[in-house]
């Protein structure tokens, strides 16, 4: 269906203020690998490695582990644990909590020092990390050609965020704004009511009463009205990920929120805006939104985009 541009759908994408404005940061394309190096001091601070429900974790150490050493904190809040030589995977299920923070801890079967390694997994709701390379011995130079590899493209990605947001800060109002930063691109806004098809996970931190979804040459936009489920604590989306069934994960830019949802109010409206490599996004996507202590989330499914 298509319509033509709505007023509140150009201050939506023009939103420069509101009771909420967050934006969440944006994902490195590709995988990135992280490399954690131990020393023989037990003062080390433990490493903290985001996890997330669903979501696989692989750890390579660069030295033999024990299988029967490896002790993880809330075992039952995973639902894969794989040890093996010099490898560990782990999935988190729905029972871990946002937030939480488990320990993870293993030991080596060559004696040497350290003679084990701690690490701290954090608990997020929507984002993992997902490859670590572990080193107790002095690294190879390909792996720090590789990291400055990594350091290089993820600067060159900031750059390009930095020239996006100069190049929308510096674009006239209105409809000429989207026309100059070619978010209409010629082919105006599409629109779909989304509301019956899209279903809510349980436990929410509001429900959703309305959701539409919106398309312009390079942007989707999710559209959700809010509603209060009695809790006395107001809420307000600080961040939000939008991922499609095989894993593909939208590129958000900006998070607005209309007010703090609340059991005093009527009802908010949260309004998230993603940039899109394709035309039309194919598939059905999950819309994950989260607050500032990440303990209360929404998590919203078959979000599709006309």
């Amino acid at each position: 269906m298509h319509h033509s541009v709505s007023a509140v759908l150009l201050f939506l994408l023009l939103a420069g203020e509101g009771t909420a404005l967050a934006q969440s940061p944006p994902a490195t394309a590709g995988l990135t690998v992280r490399r954690i190096e131990l020393v023989s001091d037990d003062a080390q601070p433990s490493a903290e490695v985001a996890v997330s429900p669903g979501l696989s974790t692989v750890f390579i150490f660069d030295s033999e582990v024990s299988r029967e050493g490896v002790a993880l904190e809330g075992r039952e809040r995973f639902s894969v644990l794989d040890a093996g030589l010099s490898t560990l995977r782990l999935v988190p299920s729905e029972k871990i909590s946002p937030g939480e923070r488990l320990k993870l801890t293993v030991r080596f079967l060559d004696g040497a020092a350290p003679a084990s390694a701690t690490i701290v997994l954090v608990a997020h709701p929507a984002r993992s990390e997902a490859l670590i390379e572990v080193y107790r011995r002095k690294r190879g130079i390909e792996t720090y050609q590789e990291e400055v590899r990594q350091a290089r493209i993820e600067a060159e990605q900031c750059k390009e965020e930095n020239a996006r947001l100069s190049a929308e800060r510096s674009a006239p109002d209105g409809v000429t704004g989207l026309i100059a930063t070619s978010v209409l691109d010629g082919r105006g806004i599409d629109f779909r009511d989304v509301t019956k098809g899209v279903t809510q996970a349980p436990g929410g931190a509001a429900g959703k009463h309305l959701v539409y979804a919106y398309r312009t040459a390079r942007r989707v936009v999710v559209d959700v009205f809010l509603v209060s489920r009695g809790d006395d604590q107001p809420w307000t989306a600080v961040g939000a990920m939008l991922r499609g069934k095989a894993n593909e994960e939208l590129k958000v830019l900006r998070v607005w929120q209309s007010g703090p949802v609340a059991s005093d109010s009527t009802g908010q409206r949260v309004v998230v805006e993603a940039e899109t490599a394709s035309d039309s996004p194919q598939g059905s996507f999950t819309l994950k939104l989260w607050d500032a202590d990440m303990r209360r989330t929404i998590t919203l499914s078959n979000v599709t985009f006309p």
